[in-house]
Protein backbone atom coordinates (compact mmCIF):
# COMPACT_ATOMS: atom_id res chain seq x y z
CA UNK A 1 0.00 0.00 0.00
CA UNK A 2 1.73 3.18 -1.12
CA UNK A 3 1.10 6.20 1.04
CA UNK A 4 2.66 10.16 0.91
CA UNK A 5 3.55 12.03 4.01
CA UNK A 6 3.27 15.85 4.80
CA UNK A 7 4.88 16.76 8.07
CA UNK A 8 6.67 19.36 8.82
CA UNK A 9 8.54 18.41 12.24
CA UNK A 10 11.31 16.74 10.77
CA UNK A 11 11.30 13.62 13.74
CA UNK A 12 7.54 13.53 13.81
CA UNK A 13 7.88 13.18 9.94
CA UNK A 14 10.87 10.29 10.04
CA UNK A 15 8.58 8.44 12.92
CA UNK A 16 5.62 7.78 10.61
CA UNK A 17 7.75 6.78 7.90
CA UNK A 18 9.59 4.40 10.38
CA UNK A 19 6.11 3.37 11.42
CA UNK A 20 4.02 2.81 8.58
CA UNK A 21 7.06 0.94 6.53
CA UNK A 22 7.11 -1.41 9.99
CA UNK A 23 3.49 -2.47 8.99
CA UNK A 24 4.38 -3.49 5.39
CA UNK A 25 3.50 0.25 3.76
CA UNK A 26 5.58 2.06 1.04
CA UNK A 27 6.21 5.71 1.54
CA UNK A 28 6.38 6.82 -1.95
CA UNK A 29 7.39 10.62 -0.29
CA UNK A 30 7.50 12.76 2.72
CA UNK A 31 7.01 16.05 2.18
CA UNK A 32 7.53 19.35 4.71
CA UNK A 33 4.95 21.95 2.89
CA UNK A 34 1.63 22.19 1.11
CA UNK A 35 2.77 22.82 -2.30
CA UNK A 36 4.79 19.98 -2.20
CA UNK A 37 2.03 18.15 -0.69
CA UNK A 38 0.20 18.54 -4.12
CA UNK A 39 2.90 18.20 -6.24
CA UNK A 40 3.43 14.72 -4.87
CA UNK A 41 0.35 13.30 -4.42
CA UNK A 42 -0.69 14.23 -7.91
CA UNK A 43 2.47 12.77 -9.41
CA UNK A 44 2.17 9.54 -7.56
CA UNK A 45 -1.26 8.87 -6.93
CA UNK A 46 -1.31 7.14 -3.67
CA UNK A 47 -2.94 4.95 -1.83
CA UNK A 48 -3.50 7.07 0.94
CA UNK A 49 -2.31 10.25 2.30
CA UNK A 50 -1.15 11.05 5.87
CA UNK A 51 -1.21 14.62 6.05
CA UNK A 52 -0.59 17.44 8.95
CA UNK A 53 -3.46 20.59 8.78
CA UNK A 54 -1.16 23.03 9.85
CA UNK A 55 2.26 22.71 6.91
CA UNK A 56 4.39 25.85 5.67
CA UNK A 57 4.65 28.34 4.18
CA UNK A 58 0.71 30.01 6.27
CA UNK A 59 0.92 27.26 9.23
CA UNK A 60 -2.88 27.47 9.71
CA UNK A 61 -4.52 24.97 7.12
CA UNK A 62 -2.37 24.33 4.60
CA UNK A 63 -2.08 21.02 4.49
CA UNK A 64 -5.99 20.40 4.15
CA UNK A 65 -6.60 23.09 1.15
CA UNK A 66 -3.16 20.81 -0.19
CA UNK A 67 -5.34 17.71 0.70
CA UNK A 68 -8.50 19.08 -0.91
CA UNK A 69 -7.12 20.18 -3.82
CA UNK A 70 -5.34 16.93 -4.52
CA UNK A 71 -9.17 15.69 -4.36
CA UNK A 72 -10.01 17.96 -6.74
CA UNK A 73 -8.09 16.25 -9.38
CA UNK A 74 -7.72 12.97 -7.67
CA UNK A 75 -11.31 12.35 -6.99
CA UNK A 76 -12.08 9.90 -4.37
CA UNK A 77 -8.23 10.16 -3.02
CA UNK A 78 -8.22 9.03 0.32
CA UNK A 79 -6.59 11.49 2.77
CA UNK A 80 -6.34 10.87 6.97
CA UNK A 81 -5.69 14.21 8.66
CA UNK A 82 -3.30 14.64 11.48
CA UNK A 83 -4.09 17.94 13.80
CA UNK A 84 -2.76 18.87 17.14
CA UNK A 85 -6.10 19.94 18.58
CA UNK A 86 -10.12 19.61 17.71
CA UNK A 87 -10.59 22.03 14.89
CA UNK A 88 -14.45 21.18 13.84
CA UNK A 89 -14.25 23.40 10.51
CA UNK A 90 -11.65 21.13 9.01
CA UNK A 91 -13.31 18.11 10.15
CA UNK A 92 -16.53 19.02 8.31
CA UNK A 93 -14.48 20.44 5.39
CA UNK A 94 -13.01 17.39 4.49
CA UNK A 95 -16.35 15.42 4.85
CA UNK A 96 -18.33 17.51 3.36
CA UNK A 97 -16.61 15.64 0.10
CA UNK A 98 -17.66 12.37 0.37
CA UNK A 99 -16.14 10.55 -2.16
CA UNK A 100 -13.58 8.25 -0.97
CA UNK A 101 -11.77 7.65 2.17
CA UNK A 102 -11.76 10.41 4.71
CA UNK A 103 -10.52 10.54 8.36
CA UNK A 104 -9.15 13.04 11.11
CA UNK A 105 -6.81 11.92 14.04
CA UNK A 106 -5.66 13.91 16.90
CA UNK A 107 -1.50 13.58 16.61
CA UNK A 108 -1.48 12.18 20.22
CA UNK A 109 -3.25 8.84 18.51
CA UNK A 110 -0.84 8.46 16.67
CA UNK A 111 0.94 6.90 19.84
CA UNK A 112 -1.41 3.93 19.65
CA UNK A 113 0.30 2.00 17.05
CA UNK A 114 -2.59 -0.52 16.66
CA UNK A 115 -5.56 2.53 16.64
CA UNK A 116 -3.27 4.48 13.86
CA UNK A 117 -2.62 2.00 11.28
CA UNK A 118 -5.94 0.29 11.74
CA UNK A 119 -7.30 3.85 11.05
CA UNK A 120 -4.91 4.45 7.87
CA UNK A 121 -5.85 0.94 6.53
CA UNK A 122 -9.46 1.27 6.94
CA UNK A 123 -9.21 5.12 4.98
CA UNK A 124 -6.85 3.46 2.27
CA UNK A 125 -10.15 1.01 1.87
CA UNK A 126 -12.61 3.51 1.44
CA UNK A 127 -13.89 4.25 5.25
CA UNK A 128 -13.77 6.99 7.65
CA UNK A 129 -11.67 7.16 10.80
CA UNK A 130 -13.00 10.09 12.88
CA UNK A 131 -10.82 10.87 16.54
CA UNK A 132 -12.93 10.08 19.80
CA UNK A 133 -12.22 13.27 20.90
CA UNK A 134 -13.51 14.83 17.32
CA UNK A 135 -16.60 12.83 17.72
CA UNK A 136 -17.60 13.52 21.57
CA UNK A 137 -17.39 17.51 20.56
CA UNK A 138 -19.24 17.21 17.56
CA UNK A 139 -21.97 15.60 19.03
CA UNK A 140 -21.90 17.72 22.06
CA UNK A 141 -22.70 20.49 19.42
CA UNK A 142 -24.89 18.60 17.34
CA UNK A 143 -27.45 16.60 20.30
CA UNK A 144 -29.97 19.23 20.43
CA UNK A 145 -30.46 20.04 16.32
CA UNK A 146 -32.60 18.91 13.94
CA UNK A 147 -32.89 15.87 12.55
CA UNK A 148 -30.73 14.07 15.36
CA UNK A 149 -32.90 15.25 17.99
CA UNK A 150 -35.34 12.19 17.05
CA UNK A 151 -32.43 9.93 17.76
CA UNK A 152 -32.45 8.09 21.12
CA UNK A 153 -29.19 8.25 23.20
CA UNK A 154 -27.90 4.55 22.72
CA UNK A 155 -28.71 5.90 18.59
CA UNK A 156 -26.54 8.93 19.20
CA UNK A 157 -23.75 6.62 20.62
CA UNK A 158 -23.77 3.78 17.81
CA UNK A 159 -24.05 6.51 15.38
CA UNK A 160 -21.02 8.21 16.95
CA UNK A 161 -19.14 4.61 16.74
CA UNK A 162 -20.03 4.85 13.18
CA UNK A 163 -18.62 8.03 12.94
CA UNK A 164 -15.50 6.62 14.07
CA UNK A 165 -15.40 3.80 11.44
CA UNK A 166 -16.29 1.03 13.48
CA UNK A 167 -18.37 -1.78 11.69
CA UNK A 168 -21.56 -3.04 13.23
CA UNK A 169 -19.37 -6.06 14.61
CA UNK A 170 -16.66 -3.76 16.01
CA UNK A 171 -20.05 -1.20 17.42
CA UNK A 172 -21.32 -4.38 19.47
CA UNK A 173 -18.06 -5.39 20.91
CA UNK A 174 -17.43 -2.12 22.22
CA UNK A 175 -20.81 -1.46 23.43
CA UNK A 176 -21.26 -5.25 24.99
CA UNK A 177 -24.27 -6.02 22.99
CA UNK A 178 -25.40 -8.35 19.92
CA UNK A 179 -24.39 -7.69 16.29
CA UNK A 180 -28.04 -8.08 15.79
CA UNK A 181 -28.72 -5.42 17.85
CA UNK A 182 -26.67 -2.56 16.28
CA UNK A 183 -28.30 -3.54 12.93
CA UNK A 184 -31.59 -2.78 14.38
CA UNK A 185 -29.98 0.61 15.86
CA UNK A 186 -28.13 1.27 12.42
CA UNK A 187 -31.61 0.89 10.73
CA UNK A 188 -33.54 3.09 12.90
CA UNK A 189 -30.86 5.68 12.24
CA UNK A 190 -31.26 5.64 8.74
CA UNK A 191 -35.05 5.90 8.91
CA UNK A 192 -34.98 8.43 11.20
CA UNK A 193 -32.83 10.45 9.09
CA UNK A 194 -34.20 9.81 5.95
CA UNK A 195 -31.55 7.86 4.29
CA UNK A 196 -33.71 5.72 2.23
CA UNK A 197 -32.03 2.21 0.57
CA UNK A 198 -30.25 3.21 -2.59
CA UNK A 199 -27.67 1.56 -4.97
CA UNK A 200 -25.60 4.60 -5.69
CA UNK A 201 -24.92 6.20 -2.35
CA UNK A 202 -23.61 4.94 1.47
CA UNK A 203 -25.74 5.42 3.56
CA UNK A 204 -23.42 5.13 6.72
CA UNK A 205 -21.21 8.11 5.19
CA UNK A 206 -24.35 10.13 4.60
CA UNK A 207 -25.58 9.15 8.19
CA UNK A 208 -22.33 10.64 9.23
CA UNK A 209 -22.20 13.92 7.01
CA UNK A 210 -25.18 13.92 8.80
CA UNK A 211 -24.18 13.40 12.17
CA UNK A 212 -21.49 15.90 11.27
CA UNK A 213 -24.04 18.56 9.98
CA UNK A 214 -21.86 19.15 6.71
Amino acid sequence: MRVVIAEDLALLRDGLIRLLEAFGFTVVEAVDNGPSLVRALTTHRPDVAVVDVRLPPTFTDEGLKAALEARRQIPGLPVLVLSQHVEQLYARELLSDSSGGVGYLLKDRVSDVGQFVDAVRRVAGGGTALDPDVVAQLLTKRAREEPLQALTPREREVLGLMAEGRSNAAIAARLFVTEKAISKHTNSIFTKLGLAPSEDDNRRVLAVLAYLGV
